[in-house]
């Protein structure tokens, strides 16, 4: 397996994350201080500790993809050792974070670092999740949100992308997966409408996928060679 990341972006989103947690904790300080030294001030102190705590959710934003280790590039790689080099593993190269292209198809792979575990209601179409520590669920990791929505629009680019680079070609549906990178979450949303497992589990799906339903390896070379490396 090929990987090709782009390492300049990268440096340059982690050098935000940290400058950004840096002067949130600044500015939550300060508001801090004026809340207790000047209570007249309130109005002030109020919307120091409003920006400090916005500034702080960029920290965390930006410090969980590209600055805390190992980074979700790094698991990725990881995860998806020792597929042949008949795959290729893009890292913020292309219209999606990570996209893996081989014989299993094209895949917009989603990372998550979220501790718990991880439930899906199909009857209310509703992800949840269950456990974990309340403070790091509030300053130190990102929310769950609707990781199904946020792929697809992930799936869209990915399409209006590969249709310029190729306009003449048919591509195959593009897939999807979302990857929980901590080893300590624990998943049951088999019944999710994508497929949703840990890490570790990654490499089995896409072998299990080119086995059963593999497109064709002259469309993958082409794919491929259009795309940035």
């Amino acid at each position: 397996m090929e990987i090709f990341t782009n390492e300049p972006l990268i440096r340059r989103n982690a050098r935000i994350g940290q400058i950004s947690s840096i002067a949130g904790l600044v500015v939550l300080g300060g508001g801090m201080y004026i809340s207790f030294a000047q209570p007249q001030l309130f109005n002030i102190s109020m919307i120091a500790l409003l920006l400090g705590f916005a500034l702080s959710q960029v920290g965390i934003y930006f410090g969980n993809r590209w600055s805390r280790r190992p980074r979700p590039d790094e698991v990725l790689n990881q995860a998806l050792k020792g597929l042949d080099g008949r795959f290729n593993l893009y890292h913020y190269r292309t219209a999606t974070g990570h996209l893996l292209v081989g014989p299993a198809g094209i895949w917009v792979l989603m990372p998550r670092s979220i501790r718990g575990t991880i439930l899906y209601d199909e009857a209310k179409n509703r992800w949840r999740q269950k456990g974990g520590n309340l403070y790091l669920k509030i300053f130190a990791q990102e929310g769950l949100g609707r990781p199904d929505l946020e792929i697809g629009g992930e799936v869209d680019a990915v399409t209006r992308y590969l249709k310029k680079l190729l306009p003449e070609r048919e591509f195959p549906q593009i897939q999807a997966a979302l990857i929980f990178t901590n080893e300590k979450t624990e998943v049951e949303a088999d019944n999710a409408p994508i497929p949703t497992l840990q890490a570790r589990k990654l490499k089995e799906l896409i072998r299990k996928t080119a086995k059963g339903n593999p497109i064709s390896l002259d469309l993958v070379k082409e794919i491929q060679q259009a795309l940035p490396s």
